[in-house]
C-alpha cells in the first residue's frame, strides 16, 4: 500500500551559522536543521525565521535553504541586526555551543508569522526553546500557536543560556509532543519532578515522571540515549516503546543527530505513519548524520539514498538544485 502524501509542517525558530574551530561556517540552528531535512526529504514546509537584510549569514543561510528546496516565503529580513552566530566547541563530550546574543532571529515579527500560519495550515507546528528566550520572537512563536490546530512538536535542545529553567518550563507549557535526549530529561526532572536530584530507576523516577508529564500536560515524550537508543513515555509518563541505535562505524561528529531524528519523526507524522516506523526511522537517519560532517550533508547522494530508503513520497519533492550545504 503507498503512503499517503504528507501533510503540511510549520517550523519557527532560529537561523543562524555555525562556526567551526577549523574556520568552517555553516548554516544551522536546530529549526533551520529540522526544516532542511523536511523540505529534503519532501515534506511540504514553512520555515519562519528572521536573518539580516544582507550579511554573509544570510547569504549562507538562504543558499542553504534554496539546495534543500525549502520555500523562503516565512524567512523575514532584519534591516538593523546580524545574522546569528554560533562558536561549535567539538570534544569527546560531544559538541558545546557559544551562541551570540541579540540576532535577527530573536526578532521575528509576529504579525508576518501569524499571517503565514494561517492560509498554511499545517498539521504539525515545531519549535525549540531557545528562540523563546527573546520577546519578540516568543510573541511570534505564540502567534503561530494560536492561528492553528496543530500538533505542537517541542524539540528541547536546551542550551547554555540565561533564565534556562524558565525558559524550559515556557517551552513545556506550550507543547504536545516533547523531544528530549537523556541529559535533559534528567536536568527536567531535578528541576520539575524531584527536588534537586534526577532519581534512578525505579518508583521514585516513576513518580517523578508522572509529576513532570502531569505538570505540563505533555502527551508523549521521546527521549534519545545516543548509542543506548531511543524511549518513548505516554500521557502519564510511562515507558510504551524502546528501540536500539544503529552502529555507527566511524562518528564525524554528532552535530545536527538530535535534529535529523525530529526531522523524521515529524515527517513519519505529516505522512501518518505508524509511530515504531516513524521512531526506527528517526534512529536510522541520525546514526548516519553522525558519521558524516555537519548536520545536513553536502552530498546531494546522501540525501538522495535517505530521501528513497525512509520512502516519503517523492511527488512533493522541489527539482534538485545542487549540493545541501
Amino acid at each position: 500500500m503507498s503512503d499517503n502524501a504528507p501533510r503540511p509542517v510549520l517550523v519557527i525558530g532560529e537561523a543562524l551559522v555555525d562556526e567551526f574551530p577549523d574556520g568552517t561556517r555553516v548554516a544551522g540552528g536546530a529549526p533551520f536543521n529540522q526544516a532542511r531535512w523536511l523540505a529534503a526529504l519532501g515534506v511540504p514546509v514553512r520555515f519562519v525565521t528572521r536573518i539580516a537584510q544582507d550579511d554573509a549569514g544570510a547569504e549562507c543561510v538562504m543558499t542553504s535553504a534554496r539546495r534543500c528546496g525549502l520555500a523562503e516565503d516565512g524567512i523575514q529580513r532584519d534591516p538593523r541586526r546580524a545574522t546569528g552566530r554560533v562558536a561549535v566547541q567539538l570534544g569527546e563530550a560531544g559538541p558545546r555551543y557559544r551562541i551570540e546574543a541579540d540576532s535577527a532571529w530573536d526578532h521575528i515579527d509576529a504579525a508576518e508569522a501569524r499571517a503565514q500560519a494561517r492560509p498554511f495550515a499545517p498539521a504539525v507546528v515545531m519549535f525549540g526553546s531557545l528562540a523563546l528566550r527573546a520577546p519578540a520572537s516568543r510573541e511570534a512563536i505564540d502567534a503561530v500557536l494560536g492561528a492553528c490546530s496543530a500538533l505542537r512538536f517541542l524539540d528541547l535542545n536546551l542550551r547554555d543560556t540565561p533564565r534556562l529553567q524558565a525558559l524550559a518550563a515556557q517551552a513545556l507549557e506550550r507543547a504536545d509532543w516533547v523531544k528530549v535526549n537523556d541529559e535533559e530529561l534528567d536536568r527536567l526532572l531535578a528541576w520539575f519532578g524531584h527536588d534537586g536530584t534526577p532519581p534512578a530507576e525505579g518508583p521514585a523516577r516513576r513518580e517523578a515522571l508522572t509529576r513532570l508529564t502531569s505538570r505540563f500536560g505533555v502527551q508523549r515524550w521521546i527521549v534519545t540515549c545516543g548509542e543506548r537508543g531511543w524511549y518513548t513515555l505516554d500521557g502519564e509518563g510511562r515507558r510504551d516503546a524502546t528501540g536500539e541505535a544503529p552502529a555507527v562505524p566511524k562518528i564525524v561528529d554528532t552535530v545536527g543527530a538530535g535534529d535529523a531524528f525530529s526531522a523524521v519523526v515529524v515527517a513519519g507524522i505529516a505522512a501518518q505513519w505508524p509511530l515504531a516506523r516513524s521512531f526506527d526511522s528517526a534512529a536510522q537517519l541520525a546514526a548516519a548524520v553522525c558519521g558524516v560532517r555537519g548536520a545536513v550533508p553536502d552530498d546531494p547522494a546522501f540525501i538522495d539514498f535517505w530521501r528513497d530508503q525512509l520512502g516519503l513520497n517523492r511527488a512533493c519533492l522541489p527539482a534538485p538544485t545542487g549540493p545541501i550545504g
